[in-house]
């Protein structure tokens, strides 16, 4: 990890604090920037990555003309001698004779020759030929009607759910090239936290230590028990020994708290030691004013980052939302998130000359947004009942039937929206 340097006027200087939307598309564009390295994975280990390379078909789909009924496969006129039986998953014979045909199961190749596919049900059979009328469309798919070989089927940074994972599987694929998953740690700060119990007398009880991680496997990533710090003393050498023991394995370090400069605040001076440079310090949202973003070299010369959460509980998410959600996207070589835009059913404040993420909850099937309760940033009961943040911009308030963006809260790797 980079040496400990002094601290230089730029790093002492803060600057004005980033815009939402401009702090959003500054810590993507440096999380692509640090794309992770490609792995090869069996295809039951994707879920949830995001493809390295272009996923293509290694056959035509199908790779041969395959019968999508039950019936007879035929040649010619009719009626048809039954010279055998193709079940899926052999080779048949050429039909070489005219007036023959063969039983045909759903799923089987059907023999070279054929000229129709009778179904079972518009036939009838006696004394060992069959009768009836084909129809006019062809009853089997022909080969390369899904797709032709080496045909691109996906492209890179598309997220593997279970459907690209059964399409993989499809195509003759035994393991993808995905992106490597990002390995986040958590450093807690605050000496005022309780890890057990209820909060008493001055201390509270940390609640960013047991969901921040839950948060971030929700992002894709990997946090390992032992990832997890804290509380971490409130002194500087606490602070710089923690993160640089966090960096020798993480990609990603979440803070907790000491986002600020206050007499134990030790995040600032802690990055100042380790060198690190600031994408982003401070952003005009709220809640969340005072989150960071940062970055360091590693030994390998890959960019490690850290993410500066505050401490009161919903500013923290709001920070997840804002900066890490991207930076993950652009770490594991997707593209930008897109925001949804639903309808607000209430009037939602503005906040000055700051983008304002307001807890909601959706009605999807409306596409309606509803204002919760209890939204302080030191609260939780909002977050608990909402699908995500309305997003209104500075200068504005929301008002009943406005249009605003919507930044969901994040579902289980691979999972979709409804």
């Amino acid at each position: 990890m980079s040496t400990e340097t002094a601290p230089t006027a730029d790093r002492v200087t803060a600057p004005p604090p980033a815009g939402w939307e401009e702090a959003r598309s500054r810590v993507y564009a440096v999380g692509l920037a640090a794309a992770l390295p490609a792995v090869a994975r069996p295809l039951v280990d994707t879920d949830g990555s995001t493809l390295a390379e272009p996923l293509t078909t290694r056959t035509d789909l199908p790779a041969f003309p395959t019968s999508s009924v039950d019936g007879w496969a035929v040649r010619g006129r009719g009626p048809w001698r039954v010279v055998g039986r193709v079940l899926a998953g052999s080779t048949p014979a050429p039909l070489t004779e005219d007036a023959t045909t063969v039983e045909i199961a759903t799923g089987a190749m059907v023999p070279e020759g054929a000229t129709a596919v009778l179904r079972v049900e518009e036939s009838t059979s006696a004394n060992g030929l069959v009768s009836g009328v084909p129809r006019e469309a062809p009853e089997w798919r022909k080969p390369g009607e899904e797709a032709y070989a080496d045909e691109e089927l996906l492209p890179v940074g598309t997220p593997v759910d279970p459907a690209v994972i059964g399409l993989a599987a499809a195509c003759g694929h035994d393991t993808l090239r995905v992106r490597r998953a990002p390995r986040a740690a958590l450093l807690v700060f605050g000496d005022e936290l309780l890890t057990a119990g209820p909060p008493a007398a001055g201390r509270v009880r940390d609640a960013l230590g047991p969901a921040v991680p839950a948060w971030l496997r929700r992002y894709g990533c990997q946090v390992r028990p032992s990832d997890v710090v804290g509380p971490v003393a409130d002194t500087l050498p606490a602070h710089v020994a923690a993160l640089r023991s966090a960096l020798a394995n993480a990609d990603l370090i979440c803070t907790t708290g000491g986002t600020m400069n206050g007499p134990v605040d030790h995040l600032h001076p802690t990055l100042e030691a380790l060198g690190a440079d600031y994408v982003v310090n401070t952003v005009a949202v709220r809640p969340g004013f005072p989150m960071l973003l940062a970055r360091l070299t590693g030994h390998d010369g890959r960019a490690r980052f850290v993410a500066g959460l505050p401490g009161n509980p919903q500013s923290a998410i709001v920070a997840l939302v804002s900066l890490v959600a991207p930076l993950l996207a652009g770490l594991q070589g997707r593209s930008m998130p897109v925001l949804p835009q639903a309808t607000l059913a209430e009037a939602v404040p503005g906040r000055g000359d700051h983008t304002h993420l307001a807890l909601v909850r959706l009605d999807r099937a409306a596409g309606t947004a509803f204002p919760v309760r209890h939204v302080g940033s030191a609260m939780l009961r909002g977050l608990a009942g909402a699908d995500g943040f309305a997003v209104i911009r500075p200068g504005t308030s929301g008002e009943p039937g406005d249009r605003v963006p919507i930044v969901p809260l994040p579902l289980f790797p691979g999972e979709r929206a409804s």
